[in-house]
């Protein structure tokens, strides 16, 4: 790429020299980025398998409206994210219904797009009888819960709690339906544990009703382990994941990758808003 655009020569050591140089500016960085996550009313979170040196690790994501934090771990066990959280808890806590996503906050919204993929499989699956009807109530509550949300910050609280109390009583009939195909039972017991988790969103502005952001964020890390299979060294991840934290919260601060890391090698990397 420095040879096509730019007309520059450069080896892959050359690149790995400069990012060892940045390397101390980087862990400042991510440092300030995690600080300001642990400041956030609101964290998703979502984590995808990574490669280092042929062992499977996983690669977790923390994102709040202010900043994006990138780590890969040995494990997908819960305490990854007890360990970024250093005993912090947030007010709400974004993800799908993973064990290991579970209890960090006082409230968790449960991400509605994976619930309804999981409808679509026991669908494709062969219930007839559950998977389908909870589709279509999903859907009217979603477009209902959607026309609500644009009118969020104009509604009472007292009115966003009748609204979410109202949502929370819907699927009372539908969850008594005798579901004969195996997959549908298990869509109804996970229903029934985790419908007061589903519309969270309602009552609170600033909670979304999925987790598209982390699932952005992670999908070009994603794409690069099938690209190149991995990495060969803990450091290489190290590097990937810190490059991935400067540049995602310089996205969100109206920055772009290349002036991050401008700054970042430079020494002089903000990682608050700029002043317009």
């Amino acid at each position: 790429m420095m040879a096509e655009l730019f007309r520059l020569k450069i080896s892959e050591g050359a690149i790995a020299n400069a990012l060892r140089r940045a390397g101390t500016a980087m862990t400042a960085a991510c440092t300030a980025i995690k600080a300001k996550l642990l400041a956030a009313r609101v964290i998703a979170s979502d984590e995808t398998t990574a490669r280092i040196d042929g062992a499977t690790h996983w690669h977790w994501v923390f994102v709040s409206a202010e900043a994006v934090l990138h780590t890969i771990a040995p494990r997908r066990a819960k305490v990854v994210a007890e360990e970024v959280l250093d005993e912090y808890r947030p007010a709400v806590w974004v993800s799908d219904r993973y064990a290991g996503q579970q209890d960090l906050a006082p409230a968790h919204q449960v991400c509605l797009a994976h619930v309804l993929r999981d409808v679509q499989y026991a669908i494709d699956c062969g219930d007839t009888v559950f998977a389908p009807r909870l589709r279509d109530l999903l859907r009217d509550l979603l477009r209902w819960a959607i026309r609500i949300g644009q009118r969020r910050q104009t509604l009472q609280l007292t009115t966003l709690r009748r609204y979410h109390a109202r949502a929370e009583r819907r699927p009372d009939a539908l969850v008594a339906l005798p579901a004969a195909h195996p997959i549908g039972r298990d869509l109804q017991t996970a229903v029934k544990a985790w419908w007061t988790k589903f519309f969270v969103f309602l009552e609170d502005p600033g909670v979304p009703a999925n987790n598209n952001a982390c699932e952005r964020e992670i999908r070009p890390s994603v794409v690069f382990r099938k690209v190149t299979g991995g990495f060969r060294s803990d450091w290489g991840a190290h590097v990937h994941a810190g490059y991935r934290s400067v540049t995602s919260t310089a996205g969100l601060n109206g920055q772009t990758a290349r002036q991050a890391i401008a700054q970042l090698l430079a020494g002089t990397l903000q990682t608050t808003p700029t002043a317009s």
